[in-house]
């Protein structure tokens, strides 16, 4: 069975930093035959998405309306829900392990789900956003075992010790 990873993050304009982040992300997945499982919009998603694809990298991206036609163009499989933001917790629970790359009030409702699910987040240290903001609060509050705070260069052998792969 595939690994599915989820990559969680704001949709919104992204700088060169921010790009080139989830452009290692994203090869780092695909380069290991792992699937990318996202909301399949822009910004975050459609970054890691271009970039898995440039790897030959599978992307499913699971959209928050009826319609495939929102995905961005790197998404190979589109999951059109109707859900709206509900759809975060498709994104989440079918992932294996979670990637928090910047983001606002969505990615940290994914977060939160995820945590609540068992599931391991990492948290990209260098992508600014929530996903570092919330670390120490998280850590607090009883998550120390399942969040992990990471430079974006760390993230994809921090899965693999996630996962128990070489």
């Amino acid at each position: 069975m595939k690994i599915l990873i989820g990559v969680i993050g704001a949709d919104i304009e992204l700088d060169d930093d921010l790009k080139a982040i989830c452009e290692e992300i994203g090869k780092g997945i695909a380069s290991r035959g792992w699937v990318v499982v996202c909301g399949g919009k822009g910004g975050v998603m459609k970054h890691v998405c271009k970039a898995a694809k440039e790897a030959n990298g599978l992307t499913i991206g699971i959209l928050p309306s009826l319609s495939k036609e929102e995905a961005n163009e790197y998404v190979d499989i589109a999951i059109p829900t109707g859900f709206g933001v509900a759809r975060n917790v498709l994104v989440v629970s079918s992932a294996d392990v979670v990637i928090a790359i910047n983001g606002r009030i969505g990615t940290l409702s994914e977060i939160a789900l995820a945590l609540n699910y068992g599931k391991d987040v990492i948290l990209v240290e260098d992508s600014k956003g929530i996903a570092k903001e919330i670390y120490d609060d998280l850590v607090a509050i009883g998550f120390k075992d399942k969040v992990h705070l990471c430079h974006h260069h760390e993230a994809i052998n921090k899965v693999s010790e996630i996962l128990g792969i070489k």
